[in-house]
């Protein structure tokens, strides 16, 4: 909990207007016109232009649209800087006065705001000294499918950059005061769950709705594993291990008059230890079976992986290292500790992760993750004032809501100057860290 006063005007970090003035445009640019995930090919454009302008060797089309582009300033460690490209499939209804202008689809997780603060951080980056290393900064593809870094990753993203990195760090926006920070409440721990996501198809036999005694109805089938499955966190799943299941997706048929042949589920995972992860798996796959038999189905169902993620557990030192960094840089009261969620990221797949998976050789690689609050001073108060009787604080619209939508006046310019403080402090714990090389600020 953060419970730090807040002014009005949000405490934001002074950051220079040659630099906060166009992070701003690429903002506005990037969330009046979102593009979905595959699909992010002007974004990609715009952002890997902006890197060019400031002086970095661009490579563009990398996994998709992924964008990698290099700054190198002598022998040292090398660090990375991700942010992601894609928005969501969500219709906005936040009043702004620039809403996105593709009907269906608008950044309501704030990945139009990540964008902004790391182009603001590189152009910093490119304008200021520091010397004995390499920055690199990634705009990934497809992160709300979970698929576009492992695509980088796949078409050579760290042989392009002259091998794996000695950090990658990123940063999310989440419903917490704006100019906050927000580390892993435990060095080493959880910040995000693991994941995996299936597709099962139930077949069934269809025919005439007023004759279902002569077809196998795969809705029933699909509707009883539906009710089942819930079971298994409560049923299979220790009390004290986090642990969520969800059916996002169940579609079946055209008509009301027509029993179809085949229905579809689609199915998140969701714990913060692999093998309970595995286990909810196998647990899935037993239960839709079954249903699949009971109602008499000529074939059994079929099952699809389409993504799944690690657990998202940054690296103990460097997260120490990082929240001291930005707590001198902010003030210690706007720096706090953040127990575990669980949504998910694909961004482990840059660290150890991937090196474990076979996507790279990095095993040594350092994650850095925290949570960049997006809540304005007025917002939040409203949301944590004492209610009246008979009466509930307004909720704050979280990530992937309608109404999602961030304070940049005060969250934009504290992002640009939190990963530009975190790319200095990566550079220091390599040098301490690695070859026992003598630390020097950059």
């Amino acid at each position: 909990m953060i419970d730090a006063p807040l002014s009005e005007e949000g405490a934001a970090v002074a950051v220079t207007p040659d630099v906060l003035r166009p992070a701003l445009e690429l903002y506005l640019a990037l969330h009046t016109h979102p593009e979905l995930s595959g699909a992010e090919e002007r974004t990609a454009a715009l952002f890997a232009d902006r890197l060019a302008e400031d002086g970095y060797t661009v490579t563009r089309g990398i996994g998709g649209h992924g964008v990698a582009g290099v700054l190198r300033r002598g022998a040292g460690p090398v660090v990375v800087l991700r942010a992601e490209l894609d928005a969501l499939p969500v219709t906005e209804d936040t009043g702004l006065a620039y809403p996105s202008r593709v009907p269906g689809v608008m950044h309501a997780c704030g990945h139009d705001l990540h964008l902004a603060a790391l182009a603001g951080a590189a152009r910093t980056l490119a304008r200021t000294p520091w010397h004995g290393g390499t920055a690199v900064i990634v705009g990934q593809p497809a992160e709300e499918t979970l698929t576009g870094a492992r695509a980088m990753l796949a078409d050579g993203l760290y042989e392009r950059i002259g091998g794996p990195p000695d950090a990658v760090l990123a940063q999310h926006a989440a419903p917490l005061p704006a100019g906050h920070l927000a580390h892993a409440a435990h060095p080493g721990g959880p910040v995000l769950a693991g994941s995996r996501t299936l597709d099962a198809v139930l077949h069934g036999s269809g025919g005439h709705a007023g004759t279902p005694q002569l077809t196998v109805d795969p809705v029933v089938a699909a509707a009883a594993a539906v009710l089942r499955l819930q079971s298994v966190v409560a049923r299979e799943i220790a009390p004290g291990e986090p642990a969520v299941l969800t059916v996002g997706r169940l579609r079946a048929g055209d008509r009301a008059n027509v029993v179809p042949d085949r229905a579809e589920l689609g199915i998140s995972l969701r714990a913060f230890r692999e093998p309970v992860l595995e286990r909810m798996t196998a647990a899935v796959r037993r239960i839709v079976r079954a249903e699949s038999e009971a109602s008499g189905a000529a074939r059994p169902p079929e099952f699809t992986e389409t993504s799944r993620s690690p657990v998202l557990a940054p690296d103990a030192g460097l997260t120490a290292a990082l929240r001291a960094a930005h707590g001198e840089l902010f003030g210690k009261s706007r720096v706090s500790g953040l127990p575990p969620g669980t949504a998910t990221e694909d961004f482990p797949w840059f660290g150890p992760a991937g090196a474990d998976a076979g996507l790279h050789g990095g095993r040594g690689i350092r994650c850095g993750y925290w949570m960049l609050g997006t809540v304005g001073a007025a917002a939040w108060r409203a949301a944590h004032a004492p209610a009246g009787e008979g009466e509930e604080p307004p909720a704050l619209p979280p990530n992937h809501s309608p109404r999602f939508a961030p304070d940049v006046r005060t969250a934009l310019p504290t992002g640009i100057e939190a990963m530009t403080a975190a790319f200095r402090c990566a550079l220091r714990h390599s040098r301490e860290t690695v070859g026992g090389i003598e630390a020097h600020d950059p």
